[in-house]
């Protein structure tokens, strides 16, 4: 008798071949999901932070126009040079930072926050960019975009859906 195959024939090892199942399914890591009150919170630290940035180029702007202060606030404001600098600050300071090393804006580093993929992964900043014009349309629906992170399983609101990203608490 030659042996049965399923056993080694020197040293009478099992050799039925071991079925290991995959520790995660779709390539997605298992993390926690930031949920709506954090992500207000380092939404209120970002928008101080764009506010005083904003306003302190109001300031360095003025010094060069001639009227005063009050007249140059309420030209760029109210004008369309202002909001097209409004939203190049903005898009720009969410997009740069959420691409980053860091993956995350000032107010998400505050609180321990982070932008990935949907594999953990640092975004791109062309990603970046997709999700921080996506949130105009999770705004323009009543907030309902907004709304979603606290009721989907991921905790993602339509833009992070749209932009395939997460929000994760940072590990320590």
């Amino acid at each position: 008798m030659e042996g049965n195959p399923k056993y080694c024939n020197n040293c009478g090892i099992d050799l039925t071949p071991v079925t290991v199942e995959p520790a995660s399914t779709g390539g997605e890591i298992t993390a926690e999901h930031a949920g709506f009150w954090r992500r207000f919170i380092a939404w209120i630290i970002d928008g101080i932070i764009i506010g005083t940035v904003f306003y302190l180029l109001i300031i360095l702007f003025s010094i060069g126009r001639a009227g005063s202060f009050p007249d140059a606030i309420e030209w760029i404001t109210g004008s369309f040079f202002g909001t097209l600098l409004n939203l190049a600050i903005v898009w720009l300071y969410y997009s740069i930072m959420e691409s980053s090393p860091t993956r995350a804006t000032l107010g998400k580093m505050a609180i321990g926050i982070v932008v990935t993929d949907r594999s953990g992964n640092r975004v791109s900043f062309g990603r970046a960019t997709g999700r921080y014009f996506a949130k105009i349309i999770s705004g323009i629906i009543l907030g309902i975009g907004y709304l979603m992170i606290a009721f989907t399983g991921k905790k993602q609101g339509l833009h992070d859906i749209m932009a395939g990203t997460l929000v994760e608490v940072k590990s320590r």
